[in-house]
């Protein structure tokens, strides 16, 4: 990693966390728990994971790094907690079409975003893609959308919202580490599941689903998504971010065999083929 420029460092690491994320939405569907379980599990594994795993590396360091985050730890750890919430219950309370559909809009919300509050508006190229993949998802979704249920749409804007100022964040304090507020946040969301949770029974596949799911899509993509936003503009972060909405639907179509529509395949390819050529095109400048 020492040998690559920041462009690089970010777009890989961007792209390594989309891709452990692609199969969180089947993980989803296919756990039986209760939602607030699943948010409990999902708060208190990858808490635990990343917590102990950061005290190895950083010993007591890590409450020192934690304590100098300052203000913009603290709203991480709320745009975090709060999407990592809103996340599970909008896939629980509409289709998961839907959901990817809302949270598409994330990098079109960091771009405005990081060009009101870090004076960072995305270059042609990074405007053109986010313009393009977004029409490329409303037109794989577009029938999706108007079968889904209001109340699960609007917590899938709301994870996108949280998505937005949550690398935005990031991005205007690079010189600091907020993976320890991440980790805080994760704690704060497991805390507030247990108000609602009624049962913390795992039987049955949940033995083996929650628990996989929890380190592979959700501690591990967690961390990287956290460092990325250091390196590139939050804009271009959550531009990968897209992958998940043809890649999840696949993930679907391979161990549920809900087959993807002409519409997705089509818009899929293109997704992939103009963050493609976005990403060649930022990595050759530099």
């Amino acid at each position: 990693m020492k040998n690559l420029t920041d462009q690089q460092k970010g777009s890989l690491l961007a792209f390594v966390a989309v891709m452990f994320i692609t199969p969180d939405s089947l993980f989803i569907r296919l756990s039986s728990i209760d939602t607030w379980g699943l948010v409990f599990y999902r708060g208190i594994i990858p808490f635990l994971t990343v917590f102990f795993g950061m005290l190895l590396i950083y010993r007591l360091n890590f409450f020192k790094i934690l304590m100098t985050s300052g203000i913009h730890g603290i709203i991480y750890v709320i745009t975090f907690s709060i999407t990592n919430i809103t996340f599970v219950v909008s896939i629980e309370n509409t289709n998961v079409a839907n959901t990817l559909v809302m949270i598409a809009t994330a990098p079109m919300l960091s771009a405005i975003l990081g060009s009101i509050f870090l004076k960072e508006p995305p270059d042609k190229k990074t405007l053109i893609s986010i313009i393009i993949t977004f029409l490329s998802v409303i037109y794989i979704f577009f029938d999706s959308l108007k079968l889904g249920n209001f109340y699960g749409d609007i917590l899938g804007f709301i994870t996108a919202i949280g998505l937005a100022v949550g690398a935005v964040t990031i991005r205007s304090a690079k010189s600091k580490n907020l993976v320890p507020a991440a980790v805080v946040g994760k704690l704060l969301v497991a805390t507030f599941a247990l108000l609602f949770v009624e049962n913390f029974a795992l039987i049955n596949q949940d033995m083996i689903i929650v628990p996989l799911m929890c380190i592979l899509c959700v501690a591990i993509p967690f961390v990287l998504v956290t460092i990325a936003p250091r390196f590139i503009p939050a804009a271009e972060v959550n531009l990968f971010f897209l992958l998940e909405t043809i890649i999840g639907p696949i993930w679907v179509w391979l161990i549920i065999k809900e087959q993807p529509s002409v519409e997705t395949l089509f818009g899929g390819v293109v997704i992939i083929i103009t963050i493609a050529i976005h990403s060649f095109l930022k990595l050759r400048n530099t």
